[in-house]
């Protein structure tokens, strides 16, 4: 029955159909985001983003792993939703909206998503341009090592699922481009 070419077409459809409604929310979606993220206060973006930071890097932060960090500041560019902040670390996370970085990262949502569910090594995205990568080059290489490093079974179940989900998406996108 699996090989019945009615329901194979059927299913071919409803995959095409699928990709393409996933295409159209990928691309709708930074711009539905970056207007919102526009009415949102610095400081409650702050607290929400290291809130999720000091979950994602928990067990980084309890190795002492961060502590190249300390009196450095890397700057994180989601450049598709207009989003920016800068972190450091001294004992704990800091994030600002107002510090000059050592070193600047910058990408769209889509990449950082393939490189968080481990769908995509961040050195092919540079390579690509997908990732761009300025300032002081070691720091930039500890902060890259890093992001190598998380392992999303420390988000919650919900969170980490649906990132899970959202880079699979993405890569079946990028095999019909």
């Amino acid at each position: 029955m699996a090989n019945h070419p009615v329901l194979n077409s059927r299913n071919h459809q409803v995959s095409v159909i699928s990709q393409q409604l996933a295409s159209k929310v990928l691309k709708f979606a930074p711009k539905v985001s970056q207007k919102s993220l526009a009415l949102v206060p610095d400081k409650l973006k702050l607290d929400l983003l290291g809130k999720m930071l000091n979950l994602l890097l928990k067990e980084q932060i309890e190795d002492a792993e961060l502590d190249f960090l300390q009196g450095k500041w890397v700057e994180i560019q989601v450049a598709d939703i207009g989003l920016s902040f800068q972190l450091s670390f001294d004992n704990q996370l800091i994030l600002s909206c107002q510090q000059q970085a050592d070193v600047t990262f910058t990408a769209n949502v889509p990449e950082l998503l393939l490189v968080a569910a481990a769908k995509e090594d961040p050195d092919t995205l540079f390579f690509q341009r997908k990732l761009l990568i300025e300032g002081d080059t070691e720091l930039g290489l500890e902060v890259k090592n890093l992001l190598l490093s998380i392992e999303l079974d420390s988000l919650p179940k919900a969170a980490k699922l649906a990132i899970e989900k959202l880079a699979i998406t993405l890569q079946t996108l990028q095999q019909y481009a």
